[in-house]
């Protein structure tokens, strides 16, 4: 099944790309760590894991990678443009489509735990693993001293962003009508 990208399916996109921008770069709090940033507090990842749920892992990607560079761009944090933080932004966006692609399997309703699921893979392996690793290989700050801040913020993330997506997937599906040309994904209340 090729995955095709509308007008619609842009529109939001873009919409969801200046969320991103907005709350990563302004509306977020830097906490730095061995000079380099170690920690952000905010919901700068929210809007790319929204697109990478209900639009797909393609859309999740682009909004990540897109809403990065164009962030880097308005607002440079830290010095020179490095490639591999846009890998991870965009990884925020194409692990949870895929997780949710993986657990709907055919099913037009989820329930909380595979998006839960999906926050969970997403965050421990983009924040707890790959940005310390790159910010060690590029800065030289201990992944020892970066790791632990990261586990309780996300503690407590995991589950803020699961509520906000289930409830911000509730309302969109009131709001907005299904994507053409793709079954639209029906968030139940209930555990499966």
């Amino acid at each position: 099944m090729k995955a095709k990208i509308t007008t619609q399916m842009l529109t939001r996109m873009a919409l969801l790309i200046a969320l991103n921008i907005i709350l990563a770069r302004f509306l977020s709090v830097r906490v730095p760590i061995g000079g380099a940033e170690g920690l952000r507090i905010g919901f700068g990842s929210l809007p790319v894991i929204f697109a990478g749920v209900f639009m797909g892992p393609l859309a999740g990607g682009i909004v990540g990678a897109v809403g990065d560079l164009i962030g880097y761009f308005i607002n440079p944090i830290g010095g020179a443009y490095m490639p591999h933080f846009t890998m991870t932004a965009a990884l925020r966006g194409i692990i949870p489509g895929l997780v949710m692609l993986l657990m709907a399997r055919g099913r037009k309703e989820v329930g909380i735990f595979p998006l839960f699921l999906a926050v969970c893979l997403t965050l421990v392996t983009v924040e707890i693993f790959l940005i310390p690793y790159f910010i060690e290989t590029l800065f030289g700050v201990f992944r020892a001293v970066l790791v632990p801040p990261r586990i309780i913020q996300n503690i407590i993330t995991i589950p803020a962003y699961t509520i906000l997506l289930f409830t911000l997937g509730r309302a969109t599906e009131r709001a907005f009508s299904p994507i053409p040309g793709r079954g639209a994904l029906h968030l139940s209340g209930k555990l499966w």
